[in-house]
């Protein structure tokens, strides 16, 4: 048995806040509280098809001093869900660029991407994809299901 001691460092990539409706059942402040008593050197704040509660997540962050790593969950019509992550400022404009542009082809409240949309991602967005056991059906993308 190999023992590290100091553990390596941990970041958790996928984590959404109560910015996600119905899905997210913490605020960004116990998000992050709970993220420094558990060592971890930084939080993804990837609540669906949103950047709402990024502002909110960087004081968290500020107050904790647990790093912010700013993202987003997507799913796609046409192909699996993602996890977005913004590693510089053009990531996050492309991630805001591309959330903006799901919004606005749906209803209020409703978001539609394919896989066109993401190849438009700048190259410097690092992105994840979510297992399909994980996954919300195809069906059910409105925020707050």
């Amino acid at each position: 048995m190999v023992c590290l001691n100091p553990p390596p460092a941990y970041a958790e990539l996928h984590a959404l806040s109560n910015f996600s409706f119905q899905r997210g059942a913490s605020s960004a402040t116990e998000l992050f509280e709970r993220a420094a008593r558990l060592g971890y050197s930084a939080l993804a704040i990837t609540d669906e098809c949103s950047l709402a509660g990024i502002v909110r997540a960087l004081e968290a962050s500020e107050a904790s001093g647990v790093a912010l790593i700013v993202g987003t969950e997507v799913q796609l019509d046409d192909g699996p869900k993602l996890i977005l992550l913004a590693s510089s400022q053009m990531a996050y404009s492309s991630i805001c660029e591309l959330i903006t542009r799901g919004r606005r082809r749906s209803a209020k409240g409703e978001y539609s991407l394919n896989r066109a949309d993401v190849e438009r991602l700048h190259e410097e967005v690092l992105v994840l994809w979510v297992d399909r056991a994980d996954a919300m059906p195809l069906g059910d993308r409105r925020m707050g299901r």
